[in-house]
């Protein structure tokens, strides 16, 4: 019989978990203490832990994070992670260090069932969605891979697959991440979740009282193009997205990012980036353009610097928050859009 993860479970669970061992709940406590804030991996390095206890723990649970199956530098620092997971799938997770700062770029799911136009991820369909182990597993993973180059500063939900269609894993990986007493303890500003604009996912978000920061794919300030970008939009169109970005509850000095790729004659107007200010008008918002990132057999093209420039100089010139984002990791196929690993049969 296969044993359960502790990774994953939050402290509450870990808590509980030791009780129905015959432990305290402090045990569970020092267990939350060893596996996120010492990151062990192993039981019996947990010596506080009585002998009994971790015996009785070790019948039925384990330690386990996904393997990292290859690492590939990039010429700008990043460096791309496959993960093999237990049942030999695979997902991607992006290292990007930058001006003092290490993010990471975790998965939450093996594919993405939404399927947007400029999207290669979106070309693999929805195979799972990944476990809270998984997700957290990544990013101790991660940690352990840099060692004594520091840890990961910030996290991104922006990998393989769309974080709010996995929603209770994606919860549940957040409250272990943002846990400042037993979890992992990075502090909620540092971590941001991206969405295709899944509103019923945007408001359960905002009402988990989880203060992390959101990113809005939008990609489209209007529903005909966005509707041939996103089938999401057919579901919900840029006027029932932008009154759930409105509900979304923010601290004083937050925003909500909003993520643009540019495609060449497809977006990237002067009258498209005057529709976008107009959308984004009462929104404390930063825009953040992606020149688009190249994949084989992709239908879209980037669109030359003067013209990404003079888009962002419309939105610069209606006092709209924008910078334009080269994507990191582009040379190794792990820049935005570019994330695809095979699916096993």
């Amino acid at each position: 019989m296969s044993r359960s993860n502790l990774v994953g479970l939050l402290p509450s669970e870990l808590e509980d978990l030791a009780v129905t061992l015959g432990a305290s709940r402090y045990r569970g406590r020092q267990l939350a203490t060893w596996i996120y804030r010492k990151a062990a991996v192993d039981l019996e390095a947990m010596t506080d832990l009585p002998k009994d206890f971790r015996a009785r723990l070790a019948e039925t649970h384990d330690i386990a994070l996904p393997d990292i199956e290859r690492v590939t530098p990039s010429q700008d620092g990043s460096r791309k992670l496959v993960f093999r997971l237990a049942d030999e799938r695979r997902v991607s997770a992006v290292l990007m260090p930058d001006d003092g700062r290490i993010t990471l770029c975790l998965s939450t799911q093996v594919g993405c069932g939404y399927g947007c136009a400029f999207c290669l991820t979106g070309t693999m369909g929805l195979d799972r969605n990944l476990t809270a182990a998984e997700i957290v597993g990544q990013l101790l993973a991660a940690n352990a891979l840099l060692d004594d180059e520091g840890r990961v500063s910030h996290i991104v939900f922006m990998g393989m697959g769309e974080p709010l269609a996995n929603y209770a894993s994606l919860v549940s990986a957040l409250r272990v991440m943002t846990d400042a007493r037993l979890g992992i303890g990075y502090p909620p500003r540092r971590i941001t979740v991206s969405t295709v604009g899944l509103v019923a996912g945007i408001d359960r978000l905002g009402r988990e009282d989880l203060k992390v920061n959101l990113a809005v794919s939008l990609h489209a300030a209007s529903d005909e193009v966005r509707e041939r970008l996103m089938p999401i939009n057919r579901s919900w169109n840029l006027e029932a997205l932008m009154a759930a970005v409105r509900r979304y509850p923010l601290t004083s000095r937050q925003r909500v990012f909003f993520e643009y790729v540019m495609l060449e004659d497809v977006n990237d107007s002067a009258e498209d980036a005057r529709r976008l200010a107009r959308l984004l008008r009462g929104v404390p918002a930063k825009v953040n353009l992606i020149p688009f990132n190249d994949w084989p057999g992709a239908a879209f093209h980037r669109p030359p610097l003067p013209r990404i420039l003079a888009f962002q100089g419309v939105l610069l010139d209606a006092g709209v928050t924008t910078t334009v984002r080269w994507s990191k990791g582009e040379d190794i196929g792990a820049a935005c859009g570019q994330l695809k690993e095979p699916v096993v049969a």
